[in-house]
């Protein structure tokens, strides 16, 4: 326990799965705590295919693309202001307490959204509900890192993730099922409380952390804890470990006055603490994979499929693989370790990115020609096609990009062939459907639409195990135990801004420049963040996290991140020396 690098492999993650029956107890805190992930995750997911409906209820949502983005960014706005309180209430109140909190904050939002009757009440439960998701998104992963031992530490956490991605699964599945019930949307939304309760019950029988019960001086039942988490013949070293280190704090913090920013900024290892930590939360929704998540049947639909329920079953194929690439992260991120894992995963995210951005761009540039006869086999033909000088040029894509009032009613002999330019309606697209033809207002018909489904698997296969979990793994072991709530907090924080900003510009972006240029600019962005990586990310893998100071107190800026440091190098030298 008490070395710089315990040598972590493929045999922590066997260790990881033999807690199951050697100390079921510290399984037990992770997945209980990791319901809060399962929460973060279900609302993520939740909300990109009850948009579809929700449009569908409410027509001004439909017409206008910003109220839809402000039903999904109203949360993230309500995650922001969760995240930054979080990080202080679970260093005055401990990491149990704010858990309970953001479970309560999340079942009212529930509660709300299932009832409301106009998108502003909407919104407002979409504000509760990104308080609970943003304090969780802290404390959840930070209580099983504190409850875990060392060398199944990093799995653990990745558990964190893995119920993220299963939530998103469940959210889709939920959805699915919900797609022919009387209410549809209120039940997709309503169902969240469910978890948020039975996380309540759980987090009642269960301990504080026990690193916070330390620095708050209640010694003895943070040991009682450690002795359930560790074996006996670690657990007195762990005892010593962290009464050292948790000493060293409080005479730093008597010594000193109030933590503020400043100083936290002046302090050498927090602040390159917060350079990877909040450098690799901002880049994680900068590369794009929240709009994946939040506007995958919206995707789908943009790369031509036009059924809402085949835009949801095939958007379940992704949150599958998300959630299978975080079990893939639960096995990799102990043996290959976080900063190879990551570097991994985003540049499979580039070669992702290039393929939908080929796969939109010949979708758009080849969507298939308006049809003036099979216009005017029907009645309601789009005033600005009937206006328009050069009606014979124009096709599905200038249809609907001419007004959100136009539609596109494919041929029935063939969707790819010319078809009809009309007025967007239900009474249009019910006239559309009586004749077995497909009805457009998102995307075109395009022989290409299966391809951008291989590119948004590839993309969520490379996304998941690497960049989905590794942050929050690297934010939860990376800073000193005084300042680890506050420097937390200040992550998330970043993580749910920078979620707001993607979220909130996504639709527009898709509609001022095309779908294919906003993936282009995700892979400018995602290129950005392969080089701060390389810069700026420490690797941490079976590092105790009283360690973890001591390295970012003498760590070098490392080009050759494939390579150990001579530091470390110096270290096994001398170890072998020593025990010949």
């Amino acid at each position: 326990m008490e070395g710089g690098g315990v040598e972590v492999d493929v045999s922590a993650f066997r260790e990881c799965l033999s807690l199951s029956w050697k100390n079921p107890y510290v399984l037990r805190l992770a997945f209980s705590a990791g319901i809060g992930g399962l929460l973060f995750g279900y609302d993520t997911g939740v909300i990109s295919g009850a948009l579809l409906y929700i449009r569908d209820d409410f027509k001004e949502v439909d017409s206008k693309t910003w109220l839809q983005e402000a039903i999904v960014s109203m949360a993230l706005a309500g995650a922001i202001i969760g995240a930054a309180v979080g990080g202080w209430i679970n260093d005055r109140f401990g990491r149990r307490k704010a858990i309970l909190l953001a479970d309560t904050l999340f079942f009212i939002g529930s509660a709300v959204m299932a009832a409301a009757t106009n998108p502003s009440i909407l919104i407002v439960g979409r504000v509760f509900v990104g308080l609970g998701v943003g304090m969780a998104s802290m404390a959840s992963p930070l209580y099983i890192s504190e409850a875990s031992p060392t060398r199944v530490r990093g799995a653990l956490v990745s558990l964190n993730g893995f119920l993220i991605t299963g939530g998103q699964f469940l959210s889709y599945l939920i959805n699915l099922a919900f797609t022919k019930a009387p209410g549809t949307w209120r039940w997709m939304l309503g169902v969240a409380a469910v978890p948020a309760l039975i996380q309540i019950v759980l987090m009642m029988m269960l301990p504080e952390s026990p690193r916070w019960l330390f620095r708050k001086g209640r010694e003895e039942e943070g040991k009682a804890i450690l002795r359930k988490i560790y074996p006996p013949q670690e657990v007195e070293a762990e005892i010593n470990t962290l009464k050292e280190s948790v000493e060293i704090e409080i005479k730093e913090a008597e010594a000193s006055d109030k933590v503020s920013i400043v100083k936290m900024l002046k302090t050498k290892t927090v602040r390159r603490g917060l350079y990877a930590g909040m450098g690799l939360q901002i880049f994680q929704q900068f590369v794009g994979i929240n709009t994946v998540m939040y506007y995958s049947p919206t995707i789908v639909q943009l790369a031509g499929f036009a059924s809402n329920r085949t835009a949801l079953l095939l958007s379940l194929i992704t949150s599958g693989l998300n959630a299978f690439g975080s079990i893939l992260s639960i096995y990799f991120i102990d043996r290959t370790g976080r900063k190879k894992l990551v570097l991994f995963s985003l540049c499979g995210v580039v070669f992702s990115l290039v393929v939908l951005t080929v796969v939109f761009h010949q979708s758009t540039t080849h969507s298939p020609m308006v049809s003036a006869l099979e216009t005017s086999h029907f009645n309601n033909t789009c005033p600005d096609y009937h206006s328009a000088v050069n009606p014979g040029g124009w096709d599905c894509m200038k249809c609907l990009k001419a007004s959100p009032e136009c539609g596109f009613c494919a041929s029935g002999a063939n969707k790819l062939l010319p078809g009809a330019c009309l007025i967007s309606s239900d009474t249009t697209k019910d006239q559309c459907h009586k004749e077995d033809r497909l009805w457009y207002t998102r995307g075109c018909p395009s022989k290409f639409g299966w391809l951008a489904i291989v590119g948004l698997a590839l993309y969520i296969i490379f996304f998941s195990p690497g960049m989905g979990t590794v942050p929050w793994v690297v934010n939860s072991e990376i800073y000193p135990l005084r300042y680890r709530g506050i420097c937390g907090g200040m992550a998330s924080t970043s993580n749910w801004v920078s979620n707001l900003i993607v979220a909130q510009s996504f639709l527009s972006l898709t509609q001022a420049i095309g779908t294919s240029w906003t993936f282009m600019i995700f892979i400018f962005i995602t290129i950005a963040a392969i080089i701060f990586v390389i810069i700026f990310v420490p690797e941490t893998k079976g590092l105790p996290m009283e360690e973890v100071e001591k390295m970012l107190e003498g760590r070098d800026l490392n080009f050759k991140f494939w390579q150990r440091s001579s530091r470390h190098a110096e270290e096994v030298a001398t170890q072998k020396t020593q025990s010949t």
